[in-house]
């Protein structure tokens, strides 16, 4: 069984009065702990991909199905616990709270859940390599650190769906290769599946799969 699955997805926007097209009939299933890498450039329709796999949004047409569930058969609150306990969400723009700690902005996942585990939020910040960093602000941080304790907070709560959003968009070549290598190891240690949007060529050195989304549609990357 595939840990997501899209079948015949289709969705799209309103543009003033205008209905723009963002996906149409997408096909795609992702392996249990596979490192799937999404290319396509801006407007393609990579975060809506995303968002319809977390369940922030819903399709007009097809299924999502993530662990064996149908996620259109779930109401909104239903859908609320499922990103809060088996989604974890990694921003371009990081997205961390500015008066928590790095480590506080870790603990905040567990919190939602209304687990207190300090411990957990400490390991999380260990793995990807800020242990000593958890007591700073976010902007104490470099950006290649927040994102750092960005993927600490996605991962921190063991979800079994990781998905990325251009987390190298704001980052410096060296600096986006590291992160992508940390997002990578961290998320393989704990046998999640993760999918990467980007524009990023490069992401594919650590991908298992890499994919292009094009006229709306996922194909074979070149």
């Amino acid at each position: 069984m595939a840990a997501v699955e899209l079948k015949g997805v289709e969705k799209s926007y309103l543009a003033g009065e205008v209905r723009v097209p963002v996906l149409s009939g997408v096909d795609l299933e992702v392996a249990a702990g596979e490192v799937l890498v999404v290319l396509g450039p801006s407007g393609s329709g990579k975060t809506t991909l995303l968002n319809l796999a977390a369940g922030i949004d819903r399709p007009d047409r097809g299924t999502v199905t993530v662990g064996g569930r149908d996620l259109g058969s779930l109401d909104d609150d239903a859908l609320t616990e499922y990103r809060r306990a088996r989604v974890g969400y990694v921003f371009q723009f990081f997205n961390l709270l500015p008066t928590l700690t790095a480590r506080e902005n870790v603990e905040v996942a567990l919190e939602l859940l209304g687990r207190r585990e300090p411990e957990a939020a400490r390991e999380a910040l260990a793995r990807v390599g800020l242990g000593d960093k958890g007591d700073r602000f976010p902007h104490q941080l470099s950006g290649g650190e927040q994102q750092r304790v960005a993927i600490a907070r996605a991962v921190v709560k063991s979800p079994t769906l990781v998905v990325a959003d251009e987390p190298t968009g704001n980052l410096d070549e060296a600096t986006a290769a590291d992160v992508l290598r940390v997002l990578a190891e961290t998320d393989r240690d704990r046998g999640a599946t993760l999918v990467i949007a980007t524009h990023d060529a490069k992401a594919r050195s650590i991908a298992d799969r890499v994919v292009a989304l094009r006229g709306g549609r996922v194909e074979p990357a070149e």
